[in-house]
């Protein structure tokens, strides 16, 4: 099954603002590509001028600033070779409200026509149903998965400009394979290995016999302690366990 996580970063939260020119805009976009839950390599990145200014307030979250963002294509230059990557697969993102009303203001705007909602998958969702109660941020969910052991950088996240649209696609690509179970199941045998395991565990365990050595060792105690057992061992009585051993 082929699904693509995404995310977005943007001016601001507000796509649909009442007012044209302070509608917020996207400025970044990362898609990762999974096939039965295993990222292919395959992705989608891209800058974005949002064709507006870009607060400091939202430049420390993602670091993009609007000098940056001003040299970058258009959404509507972009708009195709997205489109085209995403196909018609599932869309996972984090929260996926957010994301999905940015993709669909842009989309908008170019009169295109828009992913229908039953294709957004929110990994937040999820995330609440199997942690009640728990912090389910992205930040959360990494350390909980504890990521930084398969090469992400969580420390880097914390400081001024720590977002990325495809950093975090990467890191919540780990995330839903995590949530969905994904390296339980690739733990799993097939039928085939299933049935030659089975057979192993019947298969009766047999103990090879050990032979004897050629000659005993030397004993590697003093005839004092060798006397001293012997006095122990004959208290025991006949049925002593450690005289039927020696004999």
């Amino acid at each position: 099954m082929r699904e693509i996580v995404f995310d977005t970063e943007t001016t601001g939260v507000f796509p649909d603002h009442p007012e044209e020119k302070e509608r917020d805009r996207i400025v970044e976009i990362g898609c990762v590509e999974l096939i039965n839950l295993e990222r292919t390599g395959r992705e989608f990145h891209a800058y974005i001028n949002p064709e507006r200014g870009v607060s400091e307030e939202v430049v420390r979250v993602h670091g993009l600033t609007g000098e940056f963002l001003s040299t970058k294509q258009k959404f509507g230059e972009i708009a195709e070779a997205f489109m085209e990557f995403i196909g018609d697969a599932p869309l996972v993102a984090h929260n996926a409200a957010f994301d999905q009303n940015f993709i669909y203001a842009e989309l908008r705007r170019l009169k295109r026509d828009l992913p229908p909602a039953e294709r957004f998958v929110d990994t937040l969702q999820i995330a609440r149903k199997r942690f009640p109660g728990a912090s389910c941020s992205l930040d959360a969910l990494a350390k909980r998965f504890q990521l930084d052991r398969y090469g992400f950088d969580l420390a880097a996240r914390k400081g001024a400009g720590g977002h990325g649209a495809l950093v975090d696609a990467r890191i919540l690509a780990e995330v839903y394979l995590q949530l969905k179970g994904g390296r339980e199941q690739r733990l799993a045998f097939d039928v085939a290995d299933a049935e030659t395991a089975g057979a192993a565990i019947l298969r009766p365990v047999e103990f090879a016999r050990r032979q004897p050595r050629p000659a005993p060792l030397p004993p590697r105690g003093t005839e004092e302690e060798a006397a001293a057992h012997a006095a122990f061992v004959a208290k025991l009585g006949a049925e002593a366990l450690w005289l039927k051993v020696a004999s």
